[in-house]
């Protein structure tokens, strides 16, 4: 809980200094800018420093805005040579600033490294009221490039950038208890090229690039008026929370390297994709998905392409986080659908083509309730929760979704359970569950027939699955069993109404 600190409060700054997230109580220069000023002095004197601010005829600027953070591993530096701040006619007040910002990042060896933060043609204004500001800005693009990187004698430079196009983006910044900002943005690309070649490597290199376009993003956050960001780990106690996201309308990208000896190549694309997210001390949740995957693979140790195609790709949780007098929904989802690979792969292990190669789908999704018996975010409570073999009070338990398609056999499930607190023993060290799920399965003795035809598995390995099969499930049809699993109040658990506890 504790190992965070330094990370969040470096990031914390530096976001402060470069994006200047800001409210005022007017739209003079003067006061937007001390707002700005405010908020980038949270990191100390020690770590932001101003060379002078000068102010005439409604336009301040900024100059020699230095930060530089140092631990025993890393020492991050950057300045900006000017910022300037100019009222405008209709109130509001204009922001630009350089166009090129030099980061160097020093390691422990004295190694640096440079990386140039630029933007072309950035617009910033400030409109609105005391309690309520409105930003809006436009960039032609706003990158980060890689210079060099030097460590005593050696020099090392690539190409290594990642560049933005056509930003445009409006937020607005609520005060009151505490300091909210809500806004989106669009950006038309967004582009990633790395090419380097290895110093003294005979020929070893390392190349990729990616570009995504469409992306619209969101978020919403919130936090302390007087954060104490050199504790961070109470500013979730403090109110900070987060919740965003973003959709992509494609990403196509491509790797290329030699490194050691080892060749790898690797292309792949999707047509869209999205992820929302939220996070504070209450809860936590997660939710992205992807739709017509494609990738192409192929290594020094894999002599034919290997390629992958999916219809669709997605994952999600969600989990209370706060100590809370009732139960909260909790839940988590994973699915793969029309999964398919190349003949070539399916043919090192199915070389007579014996397997059906219909497209796999893999679809699971859990939703339940639950009591946390913790404030998972509240360092003062770690050591309990360690502790603690039980840190949730379980209550329900849906499974709203299984669905396994594979090789010509299939699977499919629900069902739904509630759980006692109050009796620990029945089932321990679970609480006592009450409810029913109900499974069908298709095609598994026509998967075990090919499996034994294939010499996988030998016939007698398949016998004792199908004694257990006419045991627990009842035929349905051809080559199509079910399964209905009960567990009574009384603890008693049948199968198909067969008593097995």
């Amino acid at each position: 809980m504790m190992t965070y600190s330094t990370g969040l409060r470096s990031a914390v700054c530096a976001t402060a200094l470069f994006a200047g997230t800001a409210a005022h109580a007017d739209l003079t220069a003067a006061e937007v800018w001390e707002d700005w000023k405010s908020q980038i002095m949270v990191a100390g004197d020690d770590v932001v420093t101003i060379g002078s601010e000068e102010s005439s005829s409604g336009v301040l600027t900024v100059r020699d805005i230095a930060y530089s953070f140092s631990d025993p591993e890393v020492t991050i530096a950057a300045t900006i040579d000017f910022m300037t701040f100019n009222e405008q006619s209709d109130g509001s007040v204009r922001v630009t600033m350089d166009d090129n910002i030099p980061l160097t990042i020093t390691n422990e060896n004295g190694g640096v490294a440079t990386i140039i933060i630029s933007q072309e043609n950035l617009l910033m204004t400030v409109a609105g009221e005391l309690a309520e500001m409105d930003y809006v800005l436009s960039a032609d693009s706003y990158g980060i490039t890689f210079q060099d990187y030097v460590e005593g004698d050696l020099t090392y430079t690539g190409d290594g950038r990642l560049i933005a196009t056509d930003i445009d983006g409006a937020y607005t910044v609520t005060t009151g208890e505490l300091r909210t900002t809500s806004g989106t943005s669009t950006t038309a690309n967004l582009d990633l090229l790395m090419d380097f070649q290895i110093p003294g490597g005979q020929g070893q290199y390392f190349t990729a690039a990616a570009k995504v376009s469409g992306m619209q993003t969101q978020v919403e956050a919130t936090t302390p008026l007087e954060a104490n960001y050199e504790n961070p780990e109470n500013i979730f106690n403090d109110g900070f929370s987060i919740a965003g996201g973003y959709t992509i309308e494609s990403t196509d990208y491509i790797v290329d390297s030699n490194i050691e000896g080892d060749q790898f190549a690797m292309s792949g694309s999707s047509a869209g994709s999205s992820i929302t997210f939220d996070l504070s001390k209450d809860t936590v949740g997660y939710d992205a998905v992807a739709s017509d995957l494609q990738a192409s693979y192929q290594a020094s140790e894999i002599p034919f392409p290997v390629d992958v195609t999916m219809g669709s790709y997605g994952t999600s949780f969600r989990m209370p986080l706060s100590r809370a007098e009732g139960p909260s929904p909790f839940g988590m989802s994973f699915e793969m659908i029309d999964l398919e690979v190349s003949d070539m792969l399916w043919d090192i292990f199915d070389p007579g083509q014996v397997l059906p190669r219909d497209p796999a789908t893999l679809q699971i999704d859990i939703d339940g309730t639950a009591t946390p018996m913790f404030d998972f975010l509240d360092p003062s409570q770690a050591e309990m929760m360690a502790d603690s073999d039980m840190p949730f009070e379980l209550t329900s338990v849906s499974l709203e979704t299984l669905r396994i398609m594979v090789a010509g056999a299939l699977l499919t499930g629900n069902g739904a359970f509630t759980f006692d607190n109050s009796d620990m023993e029945t089932f321990a060290p679970l609480p006592r569950p009450e409810g029913d799920a109900s499974f069908e399965i298709t095609g598994l003795n026509a998967l075990l027939d090919n499996l034994v035809a294939m010499g996988l598995v030998a016939e007698g390995d398949v016998m004792g699955p199908r004694m257990m099969m006419g045991m627990f499930a009842r035929a349905t049809g051809d080559d199509q069993m079910a399964i209905d699993v009960e567990v009574a109040p009384n603890g008693q658990v049948n199968v198909n109404g067969n008593r097995v506890r």
